[in-house]
């Protein structure tokens, strides 16, 4: 498998906070049956901002520190962008980094407010001919009052990545049942762990798999966590399953308060 989503490098965000952290993370990845990881450090303009290269150098170094360790992992470059307008900019200055350099770059958004120019970001990433990963949807306050946002974000040529610890209620019910929802409606593309401190959720991933099983096939779990993934490593074009429609919001069922209605 592929981990897609990852705060691994040491001490550059709220990840891992030291290089013997980072070491018990890699090997806690291999244990759960990880070959590769995408780093994807936060680059959030005014508080995360450590750039390419001083990232790449992390990286590089923990692949020399692999291959003495001889442990069977690849690491490789990515960030996770904080909502911005200036996102192509920080890609093309050297700032945050697309995934190992390809046309696809992963982006998150406030938790609870979804922005005003969130289709105007869109827009210019798209015509910039780059293709936008969105990153946990399933977190996020306005897409569980009303899923079908991802779909629209989806028609408009947004991708979605998951992370693992949803299915099994890390980031509370209401994100678990937007993550199965999702599943479910051909809506995920990639799932990644979001990891940022040892003995989290690697050791759940069996766990988290055996559940998945009970959600969908075999097929779409090796497309979500090795096929879709190596494509985009290799920067290739992504072939996503049609999407299907909501019968029902979860505004509906959990109320715009939160609180589920009987």
């Amino acid at each position: 498998m592929i981990d897609f989503h990852t705060h691994i490098i040491p001490n550059i965000d709220d990840g891992s906070r030291n290089i013997e952290e980072t070491l018990i993370l890699i090997k806690e990845a291999e244990q759960a049956g990880f070959k590769k990881i995408i780093s994807t450090s936060h680059y959030i303009e005014g508080y995360y901002e450590t750039e390419n290269i001083d990232r790449q150098v992390w990286i590089d170094a923990l692949n020399e520190k692999i291959k003495e360790q001889n442990m069977k992992m690849e690491l490789y470059l990515g960030s996770e962008i904080y909502f911005t307008d200036n996102i192509i900019n920080l890609i093309k200055e050297g700032k945050a980094a697309s995934i190992n350099g390809s046309k696809y770059l992963l982006f998150e958004m406030p938790l609870n407010a979804k922005p005003l120019n969130l289709y105007d970001m869109i827009y210019e990433v798209l015509r910039c001919k780059m293709i936008p990963i969105l990153a946990h949807p399933e977190r996020y306050s306005f897409v569980q009052n009303d899923t079908n946002l991802i779909l629209d974000l989806i028609e408009k040529g947004v991708l979605m990545q998951c992370n693992f610890g949803s299915f099994i209620g890390v980031y509370g019910s209401k994100a678990q049942s937007v993550a199965k929802e999702l599943l479910q409606r051909n809506m995920v593309h990639f799932l990644g762990t979001d990891v940022h401190r040892p003995n989290t959720i690697y050791p759940k991933i069996p766990k988290v798999l055996d559940l998945l099983k009970k959600y969908t096939n075999k097929e779409k779990i090796f497309e979500l966590t090795e096929l879709n993934p190596e494509t985009v490593i290799n920067d290739g074009i992504i072939d996503i399953s049609e999407p299907k429609e909501s019968r029902v919001s979860l505004r509906r069922i959990f109320g715009s308060n939160g609180r589920r209605i009987k």
